[in-house]
């Protein structure tokens, strides 16, 4: 059984409509795909409509998280970090409402960023960013994208740096993002999952303490993406121990985005029995197998 549990659609910013990244998913040999596009549940029912028999949806979401300045953080601005959210109940309303605030933040960062990169002598356009995110939920890879269309970088990836628009890079915006306490309550609250996405994946930025990510279990974190391609083998090797010392669970998925990143669908992927216990944790929402429906309880 092959499950990958961390994939981006059109409705976010992959580059695969989600009808097209589920006939991938199944064309790719895997059995389970969690859709889990950036703070929106927007391409659900498109990848529902179109799911091929034989594989079963996970309905997610990647929420943006903050942890706020403090000591431990060792950072002025604090440290951004992904929570991953499963199977929780899209229509419950105080994790609604934190998406919205999120999603409609998007677009004034992105023109800024753009106004940034305009200042750094960048000949970007806000019209270049907007065509390249269509009818997806403006974000830094489509600014990324746009980079690599102009010649200013290689890659996608080597957009994200504190030469351009990584994390505190001379062209990145704060955007506003959940503290990822209050993230887990949320999630929890709506019934769902909450893993932590890609925790120690450095080549991204500043990363939380262990410490931290201890705390995080300790207000009802369910688990950690160790397997990731942002995670060398002794980063798993040291997630898998921590993992095990605070009883989390542990996932593998691709964090596939299409053609915006070389991850190929089920790169990485989730053991059944770590799958079936999200599975039975969950009260917001069912995995749907086959030929659509609804994921609600």
């Amino acid at each position: 059984m092959r499950i990958d549990l961390h994939t981006h659609s059109t409705a976010s910013d992959g580059t695969d409509t989600p009808a097209e990244l589920v006939r991938n998913a199944a064309a790719a040999g895997l059995d389970v795909v969690a859709l889990t596009d950036h703070d929106t549940v927007g391409g659900h029912r498109a990848a529902l409509a179109a799911l091929p028999p034989g594989l079963t949806l996970v309905t997610g979401a990647e929420l943006s998280c903050r942890l706020a300045p403090t000591g431990t953080a060792g950072a002025d601005d604090g440290v951004s970090l992904h929570m991953l959210a499963y199977l929780f109940d899209p229509e419950e309303p105080e994790l609604a409402r934190e998406r919205e605030l999120v999603r409609d933040d998007r677009e004034p960062r992105a023109r800024k960023m753009v106004a940034r990169l305009q200042e750094l002598g960048v000949p970007i356009t806000w019209e270049q960013v907007a065509r390249i995110a269509a009818d997806g939920a403006v974000g830094r890879p489509h600014v990324a994208s746009a980079l690599v269309e102009l010649g200013v970088v290689p890659t996608v990836s080597d957009a994200f740096t504190a030469d351009w628009i990584g994390t505190g890079g001379r062209a990145d915006v704060r955007k506003h993002e959940l503290d990822p306490f209050e993230a887990i309550r949320l999630v929890k609250g709506a019934g769902g999952v909450a893993v932590f996405a890609h925790p120690l994946a450095v080549k991204r930025g500043r990363c939380v303490p262990e410490s931290v990510i201890a705390e995080l279990a300790a207000a009802g974190l369910d688990g950690v993406e160790v397997d990731h391609m942002d995670h060398d083998a002794p980063t798993r090797a040291r997630l898998r121990g921590l993992a095990a010392d605070l009883g989390l669970l542990t996932t593998g998925s691709s964090d596939y985005h299409g053609s915006r990143k070389t991850c190929r669908l089920g790169e990485y992927t989730t053991d059944p029995e770590v799958y079936g216990e999200i599975v039975r944790r969950a009260t917001g929402a069912f995995p749907v197998p086959g030929t659509g429906g609804s994921a609600l309880r």
